[in-house]
C-alpha cells in the first residue's frame, strides 16, 4: 500500500491498484492506548489474509465508532453512501422481516482495498453470519458451528477456558473439531467445521441440546439460558448464535473496546493454562499470525468441508 498527499487531512493510497481516499490517519480511534487510524490500517494489513478467509462470501454487518471508541458508536448493515464500485454486494431480505418487504444490501469483502475503505470508516468491529453466499447471490447452509461463551458476572476467561475444554470433549464424541477464539471483549468462542449440507435450524437445534446437557452435567458453572439472574458466577453457552439472522464477531477483527484488542484464535495448549489467559492486543495478534500462521486455515472458504452435526 502506497500513498501521497491528497490536501488537507487526506491522503490517497493505492492498494493493490485500487485508489482510494482516506481521511485523518493520524485520528485517535483508542483514546488509553493512543492507537490511531494509521495504526489500526497496519494490524489489518498483516493479518488481512487471514481475515479476508473469515470473511470471504459472508454479508458483513460493521459496528463503527466515528469519533472513537468512547463515543458514540452504531451497527450498519446496508452499504453507504460513496461505496466503491469495485466492491462487491449482495442484497438480502432483512433479517426478521416479512418475506420481500425489507430487503438489505450488505458489502461483500474480497481484498485488502476492502479492508482499507473499512477502516477509514471507522468500522472497528466486523460481523458475519455462519453461512455464505453464492456467486448469484443464494444463501447457502451454514458451513460452521459456533459456540459462543459469554461470562457472567464473578467470572472470566479462566471459567471460558474450563467450560470451552469441556465443550471439546463433548464436540469431539459427536466427529466434530473444534478451535478457540478469545473474542477481544469478555469472552471466547469455539467453531467447528460442518458439512454445509444442514440448514441453520438444525445447527442452533444440536447447540441447543449441547448446551442443556452441559447445565445439566455442571449446573454450577454452565448456564444455557440469558435469564440475566441465572448467569451470576457462570458462563453462558449460547447457542442461539447458530439461528441464520444472527452474527458473530469475526475471527481477526479488531473491537471497540477500551484497549484495542482482536478476535485471536488461540491454541489449546493455552486453554490448559487458564490463569494466564487474557484478551490479545492488535499487536500481538498480528505478531502471532507471523509467527504461527493462520491458526483458523481449515475454516476457510477453500478448506474440506466438515462432518454433518448428529440430529438426535
Amino acid at each position: 500500500m502506497t500513498g501521497t498527499s491528497g490536501g488537507h487531512d487526506e491522503t490517497v493510497v493505492d492498494v493493490e491498484g485500487r485508489h482510494l481516499r482516506l481521511r485523518r490517519l493520524e485520528k485517535v480511534l483508542y483514546p488509553s492506548t493512543g492507537t490511531t487510524k494509521a495504526e489500526l490500517l497496519t494490524y489489518v494489513s498483516s493479518v488481512a489474509p487471514a481475515l479476508l478467509a473469515q470473511l470471504a462470501d459472508r454479508p458483513l454487518t460493521r459496528k463503527r465508532w466515528p469519533d472513537g471508541v468512547g463515543k458514540n458508536s452504531f451497527f450498519e448493515k446496508n452499504v453507504p453512501r460513496g461505496l466503491p464500485d469495485w466492491v462487491r454486494t449482495v442484497e438480502l431480505d432483512a433479517p426478521g422481516s416479512t418475506k420481500d418487504r425489507e430487503r438489505v444490501r450488505y458489502p461483500l469483502i474480497d481484498d485488502l482495498a476492502g479492508l482499507v475503505w473499512l477502516v477509514n470508516l471507522a468500522a472497528l468491529e466486523l460481523h458475519v453470519p455462519q453461512w455464505r453466499v453464492g456467486p448469484r447471490g443464494g444463501v447457502h447452509h451454514p458451513d460452521r458451528l459456533v459456540i459462543d461463551l459469554d461470562p457472567g458476572e464473578g467470572t472470566g476467561l479462566a471459567e471460558c477456558a474450563e467450560v470451552a475444554l469441556a465443550v471439546r470433549e463433548r464436540l469431539d464424541a459427536d466427529g466434530l473439531e473444534c478451535h478457540p477464539v478469545t473474542s477481544g471483549s469478555k469472552g471466547m468462542q469455539l467453531y467447528a467445521k460442518v458439512s454445509g449440507t444442514q440448514d441453520a435450524d438444525v445447527l442452533r437445534s444440536y447447540a441447543h441440546r449441547l448446551a442443556r446437557e452441559m447445565e445439566r452435567d455442571r449446573p454450577e458453572l454452565v448456564v444455557s439460558r440469558m435469564t440475566k439472574v441465572l448467569r451470576g458466577g457462570r458462563v453462558l453457552l449460547d447457542w442461539s448464535q447458530n439461528n441464520s439472522a444472527k452474527t458473530t464477531i469475526a475471527p481477526y477483527s479488531p473491537r471497540g473496546r477500551e484497549r484495542p484488542c482482536a478476535a485471536a484464535p488461540r491454541t489449546w495448549a493455552e486453554l490448559a493454562d487458564p490463569g494466564s489467559l487474557r484478551q490479545v492486543s492488535l499487536d500481538e495478534v498480528a505478531a502471532r499470525y507471523l509467527g504461527d500462521g493462520d491458526l483458523l486455515a481449515h475454516l476457510g472458504p477453500d478448506a474440506e468441508p466438515g462432518p454433518r452435526v448428529p440430529t438426535s
